[in-house]
């Protein structure tokens, strides 16, 4: 373990102590105290002490956005304490002790601490969003202490007021998932001073989209003569500066009443300080789901038609459409989006321009347009602008369409979590800079998962963190569908954009410890943190979302599905065990936060696995059997709808009502209710017997080996459905059965092992026979077994089985080479843990690859030679302006290149569908063996940021399957953590 690796495991663990013990580090993006100070000056500042609360001061002239943020930490001490401060706005009268909040250039009283040489606003003045707490003595007439909070900006401000709301336990998600406030009598904050200095990424936000979950709940509950309106958008703009976030996309499709058809919404929008933009087909801010019809209505064609959405066809009406928007929302902080596309999200329509080049003409003379439109309407701050080439428009402007060098170029991942492409070099130095539209929540092509927040913090981070390498650093909008189910994903994203660098590849995992530690207490929050990332892996197995029939094997590598169920049920137990523990103030968020996703995850995948069980056992001519797994896949399916309708309509006391509903008419979410079969009963019975590895029957014998030494199992099933006793007896005594009677009604599953102490040396074939029902099946074994000694001698991963399987983080050797490196990420993909190539911005190697390129190296134990297929299992990423390779090499054998794909097409058949909807590309090539005995396999990068999750090499029989199999055998594996 080298020593940057050993002190990345120092921070984790010492992350990890500060959960347990209770110690608050530091908030996303804010400096410690001063050099020499210990961040705590004369035992804190009392906000709160003896029923009585410090006045909170805001200068009359000072922005309203940081009034109203005031209020809000007025009602956050109150929540705290039950006394709730007077928010002044004169400093005639005030408490001794007070507060005083304002923006540097709009508050006199702050503007006079600074030229006085009183506040230290070294690295916040001048900033963006930057601000400093810190206590000054006798800042004011009557006032002894006060806590200054100064922000760079309005925003600044704002966010610094909120910093301490969440100081004093006030979670952002305290309304939005009911986290409750911890009530004490005293309260106070460290003295300071603290510094938040300015974030990662400008301009950081969401997109609600996908939103008729969110759309059902805000009318029944919020308005009721609204779909969405300004009481519900209050809440949403407060929750996104809580998480430090400016920015909004509003809600858009045509169940959901458009922005602007509430006045007062962008006007609350810009007296909370959020920004507003729109979606990549809402051009300046125009709703085409809603808005062009009734104009294309007012303004029709001379002969009486409607003018069409197109801009070869009706270009005045349609830039006189966008002029109006532009004239209304002129005062006010907007994000103003150019280009075009087809109304609600389709596609560019272009009667009179048929091929790419007349397309990337239209498009430059419509952004040209827009541009004159908006220095004419809203003159000197028509800004920020952005264009984003989401799917046909970036070929597009990979064809040559124009940007202006000071418009944002916002770049869009494939809707499932894979950034397209990068801004190259010239693109990175451009004025208006380089942002990123990416999915947590999707609805479309080849599979949507809008239910549950399924994406992985690991890929998350991986995406976001290889963006921010390539200074996409302007803007980042995050698609979070209906906001609820998406609160650690939507968290995790705002932390990353405020400080890019507070979370890494080795304590990624630690995030979660942290948060929700935050909502639940720091003494759960390194047991929820480690039931959410085991939700995330199984999740990257395949999302719940996505669970169809036949997936998953039922009969190979001891029951892969049986398996993941049996870990998702692990999940659950321990989950309600951890629930049961929590106050009931912690049951209503915990059930939204923790155990709905959970327990809803494993019901999708269960009534799935029932349903594969059913049809199995149907294949393999069971009776009983086929009628009890029907049974429980439908009442699988009951206890889900169940569970949905206890969040609906008893969590919080049905203040949910309608915020979670996987199966909306509209926009489906989840998959439905398998369908089953039924066999009609009989009075009959019969033995059957299928073992481990066969569909049906005991055709392929069940293999065993001295190095992993697992067990096999046998189902034996009736054929009918009147009862019978059945018997097993071994052809060796070292072959052992977990039972060898009993009396099955419709199956017992049998577990065949080896008692290798006793087993002789060598390769030997054995026999299980089970009898019953009149009837005799012998079921063949092959058993290999080296001896201890040479289980005890390995080195490294032994083959056995036929196959040596590999995750990818257990290499045994590191190389790194021209500039760059392979790194262990924590908590991505499918097992603990990936390797990705690093940095991402390095160049290709294609040439002397074997001596050129960073590589990791796997000893092997092959127990034959031949020419075998290996697979790599790497993690989709794509360049649709490069490629996606890696390559393998054997000993100091010749490199072969893999490539992986790298062009999002948007279909719902292809080998990206596949890759999405799977978590993974598995990517082939051969590799020769000349000799049986020890060998190293060689990784090498080709393309920087390729991550590979685990590396299978078929010796001989390796049966296809979604999963990868086991993890071969070698003798560190069983004590060793992830490097």
């Amino acid at each position: 373990m080298s020593n940057r690796e050993s002190n990345g495991w120092t921070r984790r663990s010492l992350l990890r102590g500060m959960a347990i013990a209770g110690v608050a580090p530091l908030l996303p993006g804010t400096a410690g105290a001063a050099p020499g100070s210990s961040g705590v000056a004369g035992g804190g500042f009392s906000l709160v002490q003896d029923g009585a609360a410090v006045d909170l001061f805001v200068d009359q002239v000072d922005d309203p956005a940081v009034a109203r943020a005031a209020g809000d930490l007025a009602a956050d001490l109150e929540r705290v304490s039950g006394v709730r401060p007077r928010l002044r706005r004169t400093t005639s009268g005030m408490s001794t002790t007070a507060v005083l909040i304002g923006t540097i250039g709009a508050s006199p009283v702050i503007d006079r601490l600074i030229a006085e040489g009183r506040l230290d606003t070294a690295e916040v003045v001048g900033r963006w969003e930057a601000s400093v707490t810190q206590v000054v003595e006798r800042p004011l007439p009557g006032v002894d202490r006060a806590l200054v909070i100064a922000g760079s900006d309005r925003r600044g401000t704002v966010y610094g007021s909120y910093d301490i709301s969440e100081r004093i336990g006030v979670s952002p998600w305290y309304w939005w998932a009911d986290v409750p406030v911890e009530r004490r009598t005293t309260v106070s904050v460290e003295a300071g001073p603290v510094k938040r200095r300015e974030p990662s990424v400008r301009y950081r936000g969401i997109f609600i989209n996908d939103e008729r979950n969110l759309t059902t709940w805000s009318n029944r509950t919020q308005e009721r003569d609204k779909n969405i309106g300004p009481e519900t958008y209050k809440k949403i703009f407060e929750l996104l500066l809580r998480l430090k976030a400016n920015y909004l996309w509003p809600a858009m499709h045509p169940y959901t009443d458009y922005f602007n058809k509430y006045p007062e919404n962008a006007r609350l929008a810009d007296e909370y300080g959020i920004v507003i933009g729109s979606s990549h087909p809402e051009a300046l801010l125009r709703n085409g789901v809603h808005e062009w019809q009734p104009w294309a209505e007012a303004h029709r064609n001379p002969d009486g038609s409607l003018p069409e959405y197109d801009y070869t066809v009706n270009p005045r009406v349609i830039a006189d459409y966008w002029r109006a928007r532009a004239r209304q929302n002129a005062a006010y902080e907007s994000c103003w989006t150019i280009g075009m596309r087809g109304l609600h999200d389709s596609g560019f329509q272009t009667r009179y321009a048929k091929t790419v080049p007349e397309k990337v003409a239209v498009m430059n003379r419509i952004i040209t347009d827009q541009r004159r439109i908006l220095a004419e309407e809203v003159k000197a701050t028509a800004g920020p602008q952005i264009f984003i080439p989401y799917k046909e428009v970036l070929d597009l402007y990979n064809a040559g369409v124009q940007v202006p060098e000071d418009v944002t170029l916002v770049w869009p991942d494939d809707n499932h979590g894979n950034m397209r492409q990068m801004p190259t070099s010239a693109e990175q130095r451009r004025p208006g800079g380089n942002g990123l539209y990416y999915h947590i929540s999707y609805w479309g092509t080849p599979k949507s998962y809008l239910w549950l927040d399924t994406t992985q913090i690991g890929k998350i981070w991986q995406e976001l963190r290889r963006a921010h390498e390539h200074r996409v650093d302007r803007l980042w909008v995050i698609n979070v569908g209906d906001i609820k189910s998406q609160e650690a994903g939507l968290s995790f994203c705002m932390d990353l954009a405020w400080n890019i660098h507070r979370w890494g590849p080795e304590n990624i995992e630690d995030f979660l410890v942290e948060w929700t530690g935050r909502q639940f207490g720091r003494q759960h929050g390194n047991e929820i943190a480690t039931i959410r990332t085991e939700f995330y892996r199984l999740a990257a197995e395949r999302r719940p979302e996505f669970v169809d029939r036949g997936t998953i094997s039922l009969v190979h590598h001891g029951d892969e599905a049986g398996e993941r169920m049996a870990a998702y049920r692990n999940l659950l137990e321990r989950t309600k065990a951890l629930g049961r523990k929590l106050p009931a103030a912690y049951q209503n968020a915990f059930y939204e936060l923790v155990e709905y996703p959970v327990h809803g995850a494993y019901l999708m995948n269960l009534k799935y696995y029932w349903a594969d069980c059913n049809a199995l056992a149907s294949r393999q001519g069971r009776g009983a059997g086929v009628n009890r797994y029907a049974d429980l896949c439908e009442a699988a399916h009951a206890e889900e709808e169940a569970l949905t309708r206890r969040y609906n309509l008893e969590i919080a006391g049905g203040k949910w009502n309608g915020v979670v509903n996987p199966y909306p008419t509209d926009i489906p979410q989840a998959p439905g209710r398998p369908t089953v079969v039924r066999v009609t009963p009989q009075n009959t019975s019969g033995l059957g017997v299928a073992t481990e590895g066969n569909e049906t029957g005991i055709a392929r014998p069940l293999s065993f080996s001295s190095y992993p030494r697992d067990r096999r199992f046998v189902d034996v099933f009736n054929t009918g459905f009147r009862s019978f006793t059945w018997r097993a007896s071994t052809s060796h005594p070292w072959v052992q059965v977990n039972s060898t009677s009993d009396t099955v009604t419709d199956q017992v599953r049998v577990w065949v092992s080896i008692d290798w102490s006793r087993a002789p040396v060598g390769r030997n074939e054995a026999r299980v026979t089970f009898t019953g029902a009149g009837k005799t099946v012998s079921v063949p074994l092959r058993v290999s077994n080296d001896g201890e000694e040479a289980r005890r001698r390995a080195t490294g991963f032994v083959e056995a089985h036929g196959y040596v399987s590999i995750d990818a983080a257990h290499f045994h050797g590191r190389v790194a080479r021209s500039g760059a490196d392979w790194r262990v990420v924590r908590g991505l993909g499918r097992r603990r843990a990936a390797v990705e190539a690093v940095p991402s911005t390095a160049t290709p190697i294609t040439d002397g690859v074997t001596t050129r390129s960073p590589e990791l190296t796997y000893r092997i134990l092959f127990a034959g030679a031949g020419t075998f297929p290996v697979t790599v299992f790497r993690l989709p990423s794509l360049d649709a302006r490069g490629n996606r390779r890696l390559a393998i090499a054997l000993d100091n054998g010749p490199a072969v290149v893999l490539s992986g794909q790298a062009v999002a097409t948007g279909r719902w058949d292809d080998a990206w569908a596949r890759n999405v909807t799977e978590g993974v590309e598995k990517l082939t090539g051969s590799l020769t063996v000349t000799r049986p005995g020890e060998h190293v396999l060689r990784l090498l990068m080709v393309d920087p940021g390729m991550v590979v999750d685990q590396i299978v090499v078929n010796t001989g029989g390796l049966p296809a399957t979604y999963l990868a199999p086991p993890e071969s055998y070698q003798p560190e594996a069983a004590d060793r953590e992830v490097r």
